[in-house]
């Protein structure tokens, strides 16, 4: 998220897309409705299926499932076409000058309407010419003999950004957008106007929630990146009540992802290195040249790149990370380049028999991953699998399987590491706001269940021991680690009184020697807590597990994760409550908050200001500043979006692998061939794994979609083993149209068969009109959507809507597309 939570009650137009946050999200609707009871909030609900959030909205406008670019690029088509006709109606300062609208682009670049729906610089891939890569060469801006990109303030330039935007969705007009999404055209003119009138104005603020419906497509980053488009173009970035704002769906995914869970990062954003960075230069020179600016006003923060990761080099090795080892960079695994690692091949791996041993920590891939039966069967091939959870799941007991014709020529070792729940450790979680929030234990974990800290730290120890006495093709990696005799050290260091309080101290980060000031005068002693990232230094003298997160710890608050006071100190009463809990960077509630000001330092919003400049001090007054520095027409000053190297936020965004805008292509399996856009069907940068697993519209004409439902959470593991919600939402089921049960003879109840090229299932029927058939490029298309909780273990069983799901992914995050996809269904049970 951009903003926050709290933040949403001062929004004046609110956009749920993608999301369902009434049902999935329930806190979050508290403030979505302060805003339209107490702000006059209008709230727009665009979604398949009329959901309990559509159901409070003052505008809900039905889309088909994978067209959202389709829709919003029609969006910021009206919006561009309206601010033709009504300039003053729009912050056109802001466009100008906190966006790269105005950047003049290479007159090489060939954009999606020159190019039938590709992008300058495609290259086929062998096996499919429909698919392959971009060289991304031309997708660059033009510089001045200083390296500064040329701009045209007037934006009337053929080849400046925003040109070149009313250019590529152009095609983009309402007829043809609600011909491929099968929204009504006069609600779909109703939410472009009112989204636009009711957020677009100076003093006014629109956000954008979104949640998985938005980024589980083949274009799932687009389709993001479409909001911000419509979002920099409206002036919602960095306001209150406006922002991106994902709607995170466990509490504590913002965490895990800020911690790196994911195989492309590394703790706070930073990079994996790969093979072809063999010394720690190689690897910041590459960095360092993706972070260059030649602009002086450019504040270009990733250019502290070096000092957050040595930073990180130290807290991981510690003693044994110095400068003449490179700070044990050559103990990090590297990563083969172009090797995708997410979770989509490492299964195909698995099913090759490449990868032999699996922990999974949380996390259950027999239900939750795409096209779970060939996921089933690769768990069959590993010599070892460690299941790490609160119950037996699916996945541990994947042998268990009933369609899989018992456990005979399985030779996987599975081992059950029972897990404790939330409440009985204490820690941190990081809500979707970037709120770090600690949390306490409320009771003991039951049996032999252990925290996961525990866990892998006994693991760790074993691991080093091992590898410390019989050795090892590469032993380094591991017993140089920071950790026997750290984190099972009695008493712990540095002041920790337990495990989970030494971890959060480390995440924080530490003077590892005196550090002085430029006078001679000590800043920190050795074994200090860093009280804040700027003083992380790339030379071995500061460490930290995360730079994200330094101050989040410190030597004159302690943890301030702890923090639980309830005020709000804001002066314009926002809802910032900055003494609850601590958000990164530095508690700093709403990033981007500079652009939040006009170029004297005077808010947008006088009413509800993020932050203004109180004078000729040099002060900001409200949320932390993104950076000290004075408004943009004083001196010393630096561009609001100090993340970007130039400082601009981007419209044009050369850093995805697909394109710099986004583009409409159709979902994988799609009942509309060809499209009206262009011709280029699907995403032409996606990889294709399994090309014979796609079903057509002929054999499969039916749209389907997942979601949740609240009685139940994720994979089920939690939710069906407990009875009171079991009798809430007893099994399995789907929801279609009367029309499409009528069309099939099905009544409410019956059991159905739903089938896709990858499998089949069956479930209940739910007669509703909540979905309402499409009218696609003049043609009835059936959409159905169903829950995906459902496995064969615990106190609930039925079959997992992801038997039919396909294996393909986002270009950019390989993120599965569980959104849509054709099925067929049939009255009766599976035969």
């Amino acid at each position: 998220m951009t903003n926050h939570w709290c933040d949403l009650q001062n929004s004046d137009c609110i956009l749920i897309i993608g999301s369902n946050a009434a049902e999935n999200h329930p806190i979050s609707f508290k403030w979505v409705t302060k805003a339209m009871e107490e702000n006059g909030a209008t709230l727009i609900s665009v979604d398949p299926r009329l959901t309990r959030s559509s159901s409070k909205a003052d505008i809900y406008a039905a889309m088909r499932s994978g067209t959202d670019i389709a829709f919003v690029g029609g969006m910021i088509r009206w919006v561009l076409k309206d601010m033709e006709q009504n300039p003053g109606r729009y912050n056109m300062t802001y466009v100008r000058e906190y966006t790269n609208a105005a950047f003049l682009i290479d007159p090489e670049f060939k954009g999606a309407p020159d190019l039938d729906g590709k992008f300058s610089g495609f290259s086929p891939g062998d096996a499919d010419p429909n698919f392959g890569k971009y060289d991304k060469s031309t997708w660059t801006w033009q510089k001045d003999q200083n390296g500064i990109p040329l701009k045209d303030p007037t934006l009337q330039d053929p080849n400046c950004v925003f040109q070149l935007l009313k250019k590529q969705f152009e095609r983009y007009d309402p007829e043809t957008v609600c011909g491929v999404t099968g929204t009504d055209l006069e609600i779909y003119l109703q939410v472009c106007e009112t989204y636009a009138h009711r957020s677009g104005p100076r003093g006014r603020s629109g956000t954008i929630m979104y949640a998985m419906g938005t980024t589980q497509h083949t274009h799932g980053t687009q389709n993001i990146r479409s909001y911000s488009i419509l979002q920099l173009l409206l002036g919602n970035i960095g306001v209150a009540g406006g922002g991106i704002n994902a709607l995170r769906g466990e509490a504590n995914v913002q965490g895990s992802t800020d911690h790196c869970l994911l195989y492309h990062i590394l703790p706070g954003y930073l990079a994996p290195p790969n093979a072809a960075q063999p010394m720690l230069q190689d690897h910041l020179d590459a960095k360092l040249a993706g972070f260059a600016t030649f602009d002086p006003k450019s504040a270009s923060w990733w250019l502290n790149y070096p000092k957050y990761f040595v930073s990180l080099l130290k807290s991981w090795y510690g003693d044994n990370a110095t400068e003449a080892n490179d700070f044990g960079y050559e103990w990090l695994p590297k990563l083969n380049p172009g090797t995708n690692y997410s979770h989509i091949p490492l299964f195909e791996a698995m099913a090759k028999g490449d990868i032999k041993g699996l922990f999974c920590w949380g996390q259950n891939p027999a239900v939750g991953g795409p096209n779970s039966n060939a996921e089933r069967g690769a768990l069959k091939n590993l010599d070892w699998l460690v299941s790490v959870d609160l119950w037996e799941t699916e996945t541990g007991a994947f042998w268990q399987d009933p369609a899989a014709g018992g456990a005979a020529g399985i030779q996987t070792e599975v081992f059950a590491l029972p897990a404790a729940a939330a409440y009985e450790k204490e820690g941190s979680v990081v809500n979707s706001g970037r709120w770090s929030q600690w949390r306490w234990q409320a009771v003991d974990a039951l049996g032999e269940a252990l925290p996961d800290l525990d866990i892998i730290k006994e693991l760790m120890v074993e691991l080093v021991d091992l590898y410390e006495k019989d050795g090892g093709a590469v032993p380094d990696p591991i017993t140089k680690l920071r950790w026997k005799g750290w984190y099972d050290a009695n008493p712990l260091p540095r002041g920790a009184d337990s495990l989970v309080d030494l971890v959060s101290r480390e995440i924080n980060g530490w003077a590892e020697t005196t550090i002085k000031n430029d006078d001679g005068s000590v800043r920190y002693d050795e074994g200090k807590l860093m009280g804040t990232f700027g003083h992380l230094m790339a030379d071995g003298s500061t460490s930290s597990s995360n730079w994200l997160y330094t101050q989040s710890y410190n030597e004159t608050d302690g943890n301030r994760q702890k923090w639980r006071d309830n005020v709000d100190y804001h002066p314009a009463g926002i809802g910032l409550y900055s003494k609850w809990s601590w958000c990164w960077p530095i508690n700093r509630r709403i990033i981007y908050n500079r652009a939040s000001v006009d170029l004297d330092g005077n808010p947008w919003d006088e009413e509800d200001f993020v932050i203004r400049w109180t004078g000729p001090e040099g002060n900001w007054e409200g949320d932390v500043p993104d950076g000290g520095w004075a408004p943009m027409n004083m001196e010393g000053t630096r561009y609001p979006f100090i993340m970007k190297p130039e400082g601009f936020a981007h419209i044009f965004g050369p850093g995805r692998t697909d394109g710099p805008f986004p583009e409409h292509y159709e979902p994988m399996e799609s009942p509309l061939n060809p499209h009206p856009f262009s011709g280029t069907q699907n995403n032409p940068a996606i990889t294709i794994w399994r090309p014979d697993e796609f079903g057509t519209p002929d054999e499969y004409p039916i749209v389907a979609t997942t979601y949740r439902v609240t009685e139940h959470w994720q994979a089920g593991a939690m939710t069906r083993n407990m009875p009171w919600l079991v009798e809430l939402m007893p099994e399995m089921f789907i929801e279609m149209s009367v029309e499409l049960a009528a069309e099939l003879g099905i009544n409410n109840a019956e059991v159905v068969t739903i089938e896709s090229k990858r499998g089949s299932i069956q479930a209940a029927a739910i007669i509703t009109k909540r979905f309402k058939p499409f009218t696609i490029m003049g043609k009835t298309v059936h959409q159905i959507g169903m829950p995906w909780h459902w496995g064969f273990k615990g106190l609930s069983v039925g079959d997992s809507a992801n038997k039919l799901t396909p294996h393909v992914g986002d270009a950019n995050t390989t993120i599965p597309e569980y959104k849509a996809f054709l099925v067929r269904v049939k009255k009766g049970g599976v035969e």
